[in-house]
Order: C-alpha cells, then sequence, then structure tokens
C-alpha cells in the first residue's frame, strides 16, 4: 500500500505539518502527563481509524515504559480498570471532543466539568490542544491513506 500523496515529500504538506509539530510541541511540554497525552492520542486514532497514528502512538507509549495491559485496553477503558479517574476524564473528553457530530452540542457540560476536577485550566487547554492536533493528523493521514506498520520510536525526531 502506498499513500495517495507523499506528506513528507510535498513542500505545501511539508510546511504545513511543520506548523502542526510545532503546535504539538506546545502541548507535549504542558504539564499535561505525557502517559495522558498519549493515551488520548491513541484513543482519538482508534475512533478516526488513523492506522498510522494507532501505530506510532501505541509504539511510543510502549517506548517510554507504558504497559501493554493498558494499550490493548485504550479501546475498551470504560470496563478496564487499568486507568487512573483522571485518564478516565482526559479520554471521555477526548472521545467528545472527537466525535463532534455525534453528539449535538459538541462537548457536553458533565464531561467537561469532570475533566475539570482532574486537571488546572493550563491542563486543560494542553488536553484541548491535543485533542484538536491529532484528529488534524488523523485526517491528514486518513485522506491520504497513509499506511501504518513500518513506524519506529524516534524516527521523527
Amino acid at each position: 500500500m502506498e499513500a495517495r500523496l507523499n506528506l513528507f515529500e510535498n513542500a505545501v504538506a511539508g510546511k504545513f505539518m511543520r506548523y502542526i509539530n510545532s503546535a504539538g510541541k506546545v502541548v507535549s511540554d504542558s504539564g499535561l502527563p505525557h502517559a495522558t497525552q498519549e493515551l488520548v492520542k491513541i484513543r482519538a486514532s482508534q475512533i478516526n481509524g488513523c492506522g498510522f497514528c494507532t501505530d506510532m502512538h501505541t509504539k511510543d507509549a510502549a517506548h517510554a515504559g507504558e504497559t501493554a495491559q493498558r494499550l490493548h485496553l485504550v479501546a475498551a477503558w470504560r470496563e478496564a480498570k487499568v486507568f487512573t479517574d483522571a485518564e478516565r476524564a482526559a479520554l471521555e473528553l477526548a472521545e467528545e471532543g472527537t466525535r463532534l457530530a455525534d453528539a449535538a452540542g459538541g462537548v457536553s457540560d458533565e464531561v467537561w466539568a469532570n475533566a475539570a476536577k482532574f486537571y488546572d485550566e493550563d491542563q486543560l487547554a494542553a488536553l484541548v490542544s491535543l485533542i484538536a492536533v491529532i484528529n488534524a493528523y488523523n485526517r491528514l493521514n486518513v485522506l491520504v491513506q497513509q499506511p501504518a506498520g513500518d513506524y519506529v520510536p524516534g524516527m521523527f525526531g
């Protein structure tokens, strides 16, 4: 399988991705826990059907020490006992923020209030930004049918 468009070699796509990467760096350097960031990226990527990002972020999380059990249970986080209440709140916000078209009104006040119990204003800003950034990456990769499976942790850094 080959991508429809090479996002890494096309000048316009490359420039656009550098801006998204810069936005992503702001989030990764924030006070939002790194493990939470990876879980959110994985869950949004699963929902969006982005194999490339799911491959990347599960491998990055494993490389950073995340357990296989937790990685395997991200898609079923509601029934899994392996996530903290804070992680569960972030995953719920990520799901509602990713599935905007599925719910009239977007993210519910209840989901927002639950996340706000665990994260301060800067962490919430990072979480919202992260959800936006990973959804942008997912859409780029799904649109061009970016193949998954060859990612090696650190290959872009």
